[in-house]
């Protein structure tokens, strides 16, 4: 003898499985957000805006001075490309720091080293642009010191 489930019976359990698994899906969605958010990279800045900058000057700076055969180098740019993006991504959605003379010259600089190491990864960073650069980090790191 076959028990036949009545016909609203049904309906209510279809939709009761299509919730369910509607709540699954949110649920380790929600998770794999969660916990790819908290990564286990360790931000170094303060949230101090001169300190911040005035570090992250002297960090490139140590990285640009390395010559092209120094041990390590590959590393100390990699370094210097997650600061940028660490830096970058603190201070640009700030309306109070993002409209500094500071500011603007010091994301001149990021972005023109930023993507010399996105363009060519394995390659020293020619001359040319390594004096503008480091020109640009001292002129914006003089500046947000004395607070413009």
């Amino acid at each position: 003898m076959v028990v036949q489930i009545f016909p609203v019976m049904q309906v209510a359990l279809k939709r009761l499985s299509r919730q369910i698994r509607s709540l699954t899906l949110a649920l380790c969605l929600g998770l794999t957000l969660l916990l790819t958010a908290c990564g286990d990279s360790v931000s170094t800045l303060t949230g101090d805006y001169v300190e911040d900058t005035v570090a992250v000057v002297h960090a490139l700076q140590t990285t640009l001075a390395l010559p092209a055969d120094a041990e390590g180098l590959q590393e100390s740019e990699h370094e210097a490309h997650d600061l940028i993006n660490d830096y970058m991504s603190k201070y640009r959605p700030r309306p109070r720091v993002n409209g500094l003379s500071s500011f603007t010259t010091m994301q001149t600089a990021l972005n023109s080293l930023q993507g010399h190491y996105n363009t060519y990864t394995n390659r020293p960073v020619p001359d040319a642009l390594r004096t503008r650069v480091e020109k640009e980090l001292s002129k914006a790191e003089k500046a947000a010191l004395r607070g413009t």
